[in-house]
C-alpha cells in the first residue's frame, strides 16, 4: 500500500525554495498495547482525577494547566494563554548551515520523516539531495509545526531520498562527562583480538531485517491463543550469562576459536639467557642487612 503523506512543506535556503511532502519514517501502529481493564467483569476503566486538598473528582471543565515553580506553588495558565505562546506554524524549514553528516551525534537523533517532492520540485530536489549526497553533508535548520519550534536535519536517505530527522536541544542530552568511566590500560595483545573478533563480525551494510522483535511476536501469539480460548504457559527462564570473565585474552581467543577462526600468535617468550622483566614486587628494594652491633 502506498504512503499517505502527512502534510506539505518547503526546504528554504538561500533564494532556492523546494516545495516537498512529509511522510511519517516510522510505524506507532505496529506497537502492542494493553488496556486496563476490570479484574472481576473485564469491563474497561475510566480514569478519574481528584482534587488531593477537597479529595472531590474533578471533570475536565474544572481543570487548568499550572507550572510548579516551588514545593507545592503553582502558576496558572488560561488556555488562551498557553495558545499565545505557541510557535506560530510556517510550513518552513529554513536551512541555517551545511555541516558533515559525521559532525552530528545520533544520540540527538529524535524522530525522522520522509520527504518526497511535491509538485514543481522535482528538478530542485533531485539536484537538493545529489548535492548533499557529494558533499556528504547534511541540512541543519529550523521547523515550526504543532505550535512548537524544532531542530531539524535534512540528509540524504536511500533511492536518492532525503530524510528529515528531528534533533534534540542542547539541553535535552546529557553530556557523557557525568557518566563514571574508569580508566583501564589495553594491551597491544589484548586490543590485537579484539580487532580480529571484529574484523570477523564485520558487514558491508546493515539489514535491519535479520533482527525481528522476538517479545512483539510472543504477545501477538499469547494474544491470538486467548482469543482462540487456549491457556498460556509460561515459558522457562533462560539460562543466567555463562562463566564468568576472569582472562580477558582467554575470553577473546575462546570467542574466535568458536567461530573456527584461530587467533593471533601468542607473544614470543622472551630470548634464551635473557632475563625476564622484573614485576614490580621484583623492583622493590630489599631491605640493607642488618649490622651486629659491636661490643
Amino acid at each position: 500500500m502506498a504512503a499517505r503523506s502527512i502534510g506539505s512543506l518547503t526546504i528554504s535556503f538561500g533564494l532556492v525554495a523546494i516545495p516537498v511532502k512529509l511522510y511519517s519514517a516510522t510505524e506507532a501502529s505496529r506497537q502492542i498495547s494493553f488496556n486496563l481493564l476490570h479484574k472481576t467483569c473485564g469491563s474497561r476503566l475510566r480514569q478519574q482525577y481528584f482534587c488531593v486538598k477537597e479529595d472531590v473528582p474533578v471533570s475536565r471543565d474544572e481543570m487548568a494547566k499550572g507550572y510548579e515553580f516551588a514545593k507545592d506553588q503553582y502558576v496558572m495558565f488560561s488556555p488562551e494563554e498557553l495558545k499565545a505562546l505557541e510557535e506560530a506554524g510556517t510550513q518552513t524549514a529554513d536551512i541555517n548551515e551545511f555541516v558533515p553528516i559525521s559532525a552530528i551525534d545520533p544520540v540527538y537523533f529524535d524522530k525522522a520523516y520522509y520527504i518526497a517532492p511535491d509538485k514543481g520540485g522535482a528538478k530542485p530536489y533531485a539536484l537538493f539531495a545529489k548535492a548533499l549526497r557529494e558533499s556528504k553533508r547534511c541540512a541543519v535548520g529550523r521547523w515550526a509545526a504543532r505550535g512548537k519550534q524544532y531542530i531539524v536535519m535534512i540528509r540524504p536517505g536511500d533511492d536518492d531520498g532525503l530524510v528529515m530527522q528531528q534533533l534534540m536541544y542542547a539541553g535535552e542530552v546529557r553530556p557523557m562527562s557525568e557518566i563514571d568511566i574508569p580508566k583501564m590500560d589495553v594491551r597491544d595483545a589484548e586490543l590485537k583480538l579484539a580487532k580480529q573478533l571484529i574484523d570477523q563480525q564485520t558487514s558491508a551494510t546493515f539489514d535491519p531485517s535479520q533482527y525481528t522483535d522476538d517479545v512483539s511476536m510472543r504477545i501477538e501469539e499469547a494474544v491470538q491463543r486467548k482469543v482462540e480460548g487456549q491457556e498460556i504457559t509460561m515459558a522457562e527462564a533462560p539460562e543466567t550469562g555463562g562463566a564468568q570473565v576472569i582472562d580477558l585474552m582467554e575470553a577473546l581467543r575462546a570467542s574466535l576459536e568458536k567461530k573456527g577462526v584461530k587467533p593471533a600468535a601468542k607473544s614470543a617468550a622472551p630470548a634464551k639467557g635473557r632475563k625476564p622483566a622484573k614485576s614490580a614486587s621484583d623492583e622493590t628494594e630489599a631491605p640493607a642487612p642488618r649490622r651486629s652491633a659491636r661490643k
